[in-house]
């Protein structure tokens, strides 16, 4: 009895091992052996390894920037767009695991979206290299910074956290090592950035050694104004998260909202039965998905008390959101755009008794509204079919362009035939043109656009830059096999018209998953099979009885479901919303050109009621209108997505306004 006891306590110590390397990926080095993993850690001076990084570094004179190929696969890295152009995106450091070592990478790299370009960037006072770091933009203050991360040995037997903190001037791609007065955060990684006015805000993350992982719920908020590090004191009444690693933090107008995460969380094992002979229950650390969401409220000092005043701070708990994703997941952090968190694939994992861990990665896009605190799916849409008079005008246009072209031919051909030629128009004489060769002109390889989501995969890097999601890379499972993408796609946020591949590289041993993929499918036409011949059997055995007649079935209606989906709404909302609202297939120019002069009276009233208008100008209140107009566009983009679904399968094209279905949905505050 208790040779098997050990063997089901190593069981389980080994299923929670796996478990935590799906989501944070800090134990990998289950993978080897515990000689070599003990040899590694014994052996390996992480000290020496980063002294001769910072070495290496050195040799560096200048910032350079060159152009690359893509960045090679990598996990744990950071994705950004840049906060001084719109036309680029950053990213930096990372590590890649091949199932024996791992190589952490410290190179920041720069994609150009209108040219197509990638850029490495070297620089003699880079970070070293590191993953699962964390980044944001300045805010107030612009550029990028960074704080923490980790560094291991090649077999990850030892591991090494930093707690320094860098500004990245995005413009000269100049890193400087910010020296704060006071105490800072200490060292951690798995940890979540944001900004909030001229403040940097940290909160979470995991502190990694070779025997055991602290989970964290300490808050810091930087103040870049001052160069200090503010750790507020919270009372022990007052609530705030527990402990957790890879949520998503997420800047609002007022200070920064939380969502989800992970974490591993002391249970009862064998599933609350108390230990042999009536003694004290066993405890082992469970891995535990965080759904819940939290808002946090910065207050910043008033303008008379001293500079080195902290912000009032105070977390409060919301209600669950309405539509959350199901089943939970991980490995979806969020990337922000405008007043929304989109998530983007994951993974659920579910521990079996026997067989091990059961993973499920998902390929799904997902809005979170963070105000109204509601999940919305994202599901790409084909491009609509013209209309028939934009085809009439379309081949109107071709008919007109054929007959000019005829006319031309006719005419060249006339002037030929009277041996007179094609005169200059500025010369008299004939010009005899020999034709030039032309320099053969690569032609520009057109982006591949596809209708179905990248493949299913967790921990893929997300950055949104004018209204464009961006997808770089991830991790997906096999079995024992792990496989990092190495790819990056990119979907317009407004029309979802399709998935544009940026680039495409096969990830290593990626026919491995295909052959598996293809032996299951196997299994599974064999045993669709066999159900098919029970099925005619036992058809055949109904034929001479008497069929009853087919049960009514109900069709699936959209507007039925967006009004269960209303009940479920978690917190009410204003019926008396008289503000303009947008028709399906109607742009945002579109919308504010229809309602722009009720959007000015809007805002006339709002300025009254500030007793403002003395300082407002024409063009200053024109420019608030749109901003308000621009906010309820994509306040009110799910619903309408769904009306015009719901339209086209309908066969309907024309723009139909949303306030003439409010009799049949209860008002602009029941859509809400």
């Amino acid at each position: 009895m208790g040779k098997k006891t050990k063997k089901s306590a190593e069981h389980k110590d080994r299923v929670a091992a796996k478990q935590s390397k799906k989501t944070a990926q800090k134990e990998k080095r289950s993978k080897a052996k515990g000689k070599d993993a003990d040899s590694d850690a014994e052996d390996a001076d992480l000290d020496a390894i980063l002294a001769q990084y910072a070495e290496e570094q050195a040799k560096f004179l200048k910032v350079t920037e060159v152009p690359s190929e893509p960045p090679v696969p990598r996990s744990s890295s950071t994705l950004l767009a840049s906060p001084s152009n719109r036309n680029e995106l950053l990213l930096f450091g990372g590590e890649y695991f091949d199932g024996t070592h791992a190589t952490f990478f410290n190179n920041l790299f720069v994609y150009l979206i209108d040219r197509g370009e990638w850029r490495e960037v070297t620089s003699p006072n880079s970070p070293l290299p590191r993953s699962g770091h964390a980044w944001c933009r300045g805010g107030n203050s612009g550029g990028i910074y960074m704080f923490g991360g980790e560094f291991s040995s090649p077999k990850q037997g030892t591991f090494y956290h930093y707690n320094d903190f860098w500004h990245l001037d995005t413009a000269t791609r100049e890193w400087t090592r910010l020296e704060v007065k006071g105490k800072g955060p200490p060292a951690r990684s798995g940890h979540r950035m944001t900004y909030f006015k001229n403040y940097i805000i940290l909160f979470g993350g995991f502190q990694d050694t070779s025997q055991q992982t602290k989970y964290l719920q300490d808050l810091w908020i930087y103040d870049c104004n001052q160069y200090t590090w503010h750790n507020p004191a919270l009372t022990l009444a007052s609530q705030k998260p527990d402990p957790r690693s890879s949520f998503s933090l997420l800047p609002h107008d007022t200070g920064a909202v939380l969502y989800g995460g992970y974490s591993r969380v002391k249970a009862a094992a064998g599933g609350g039965k108390q230990g042999k002979g009536g003694g004290p229950q066993k405890m082992a650390l469970r891995p535990m998905v965080h759904q819940d969401t939290w808002f946090l409220r910065v207050t910043p000092p008033a303008a008379e008390a001293p500079s080195s005043t902290a912000p009032a701070v105070r977390w409060e708990r919301r209600k669950k959101p309405a539509n959350t994703p199901n089943p939970p997941r991980v490995g979806t952090t969020m990337a922000y755009h405008k007043g929304r968190g989109i998530m983007f694939g994951g993974v659920h994992d579910v521990e079996l008794s026997e067989e091990g861990i059961e993973s499920e990665f998902f390929d799904t896009l997902f809005a979170w509204t963070t105000d109204r605190n509601r999940f919305f799916p994202l599901s790409l849409r084909r491009p609509r079919a013209p209309g028939k008079k934009q085809q009439a005008n379309q081949n109107a246009k071709s008919k007109n362009r054929g007959r000019a072209d005829e006319e031309e031919l006719l005419a060249n051909l006339k002037a030929l035939e009277a041996k007179v030629g094609i005169r200059d128009n500025e010369d008299d004489d004939m010009e005899i043109s020999t034709p030039q060769p032309e320099e053969p002109v690569e032609p520009a390889q057109p982006s591949v656009v596809r209708f179905e989501m990248p493949h299913r995969r967790f921990n893929a890097q997300l950055a949104v830059q004018d209204d464009t999601l961006f997808i770089f890379g991830g991790t997906f499972e096999k079995g024992d096999r792990e496989f990092t993408f190495d790819d990056m796609y990119s979907i317009d946020l407004v029309k979802l018209d399709g998935v544009k591949e940026v680039f495409y590289r096969e990830p290593e041993n990626w026919n491995l998953l295909k052959e598996a993929e293809d032996s299951d499918e196997d299994m599974d036409d064999e045993d669709d099979d066999e159900e098919m011949d029970e099925d005619d059997e036992a058809e055949a055995e109904a034929m001479s009885l008497d069929a009853p007649s087919p049960a009514p079935t109900d069709v699936p209606s959209v507007t039925k479901d967006m009004e269960q989906l209303e009940v479920e709404e978690p917190e009410e909302q204003n019926v008396n919303d008289t503000r303009p609202l947008p028709r399906p297939f109607e742009s945002l120019r579109e919308f504010f050109s229809r309602t722009s002069e009720e959007w000015q009276n809007i805002m006339m009233e709002i300025v009254k009621e500030r007793e403002e208008s003395g300082d407002k100008t024409v063009k200053e209140l024109r420019k608030a209108a749109f901003s308000l107009a621009e906010e309820k566009w994509w306040d009110s983009r799910e619903e309408i997505m769904a009306l015009e679904d719901e339209q086209e399968a309908a066969g309907i094209g024309e723009v139909v306004s949303m306030s003439d279905r409010t009799e049949n949905m209860g008002g602009a505050g029941r859509r809400r």
